[in-house]
């Protein structure tokens, strides 16, 4: 397990390495059911179904957000945010989990995803996005496209936007 998101009835939901979400009992011994997450999850490496969290408006909209290790082409991965909807009886999808935003570029190495899903007061989205081990391996801090110097990036910053995925700032 990487992420728990609490509900206020005595449940969680917990992300799985390989892509799957646990509904399980408030105390932790019984899995009630399994859940497909976001498609593409690469669980390789310290890739894998990483944070999840629940929209601060819950118990309206019933969406649950996860971040992941996404893969790419040519052996390629990065972290990516998807968002699902609960069906009302919260056991199961009523809107299976859907790429919200990506990573950019994805990288070749498997390590530091990083990740964490947080809200501001205003409901913006923030997601904490690895510097996927370019900088640590080489001791360098390189300033070219994968650089987490570069500001033309998503590696190794964290990003908002708004809970559809749209209206993007990057900080670094």
């Amino acid at each position: 397990p990487w992420g728990l998101a609490f509900f206020s009835f005595c449940r969680m939901l917990v992300t799985e390495k390989s892509g799957t979400v646990a509904l399980v009992d408030a105390n932790g011994s019984n899995v009630v059911t399994r859940l497909a997450g976001p498609p593409g999850v690469n669980a390789t490496g310290q890739g894998g179904l990483l944070d999840v969290a629940l929209d601060p408006d819950f118990g309206n909209t019933r969406w649950v957000f996860f971040t992941f290790a996404e893969s790419g082409v040519g052996g390629t991965a990065g972290t990516a945010l998807a968002r699902g909807k609960l069906n009302t009886a919260y056991s199961g999808w009523e809107q299976s989990p859907q790429v919200r935003w990506q990573q950019t570029p994805k990288l070749t190495p498997g390590t530091h995803y990083g990740s964490r899903i947080a809200f501001g007061a205003d409901g913006t989205l923030y997601v904490a996005a690895g510097e996927r081990g370019v900088e640590a391996n080489s001791g360098v801090a390189r300033t070219d496209i994968t650089g987490v110097q570069n500001s033309g990036n998503t590696i190794g910053k964290v990003v908002r936007m708004d809970r559809n995925g749209g209206n993007v700032s990057v900080f670094s």
